[in-house]
């Protein structure tokens, strides 16, 4: 099994920044990939951000980009979303992702939150106006 803890949420004022951490422990080798998700009140769980844990392309929510950044620390375990510029419509609880899955094909299913098997706690993101 693996373990996800999120850290780095809190309440920020618009065009303000905040790094979300998220520590992995377990059977972390087994990882094919780690994402972020994040969901709004009344709203499905969107995609955010992905990396694969070995390395390799990141991918990002079109909403995202330019402003948010994945990035991981293999040596800590820990995956971070560093989050630029943003606005009240980033306010969402945001969650860690992890894929141990072995018929995750990363370029297919990085953004499907169904093909991620362990998930954190979430961390409440509010971006006041």
């Amino acid at each position: 099994q693996v373990q996800l803890v999120e850290s780095g949420g809190g309440l920020v004022q618009a065009g303000g920044s905040l790094r979300l951490s998220c520590a992995a422990s377990g059977r972390t080798f087994s990882t094919a990939a780690m994402g972020w998700f994040r969901q709004a009140p009344g709203k499905d769980r969107e995609f955010v951000a992905a990396i694969p844990w070995s390395g390799g392309a990141t991918k990002h929510a079109d909403s995202v980009k330019g402003r948010f950044t994945i990035s991981r620390d293999i040596a800590k375990n820990t995956v971070y979303l560093q989050m630029n510029s943003l606005n009240t419509e980033d306010t969402a609880v945001y969650y860690c992702a992890a894929s141990t899955r072995s018929d995750f094909s990363y370029y297919i299913y990085y953004n499907v939150p169904m093909r991620y098997d362990y998930w954190g706690q979430g961390t409440q993101v509010t971006v006041s106006s």
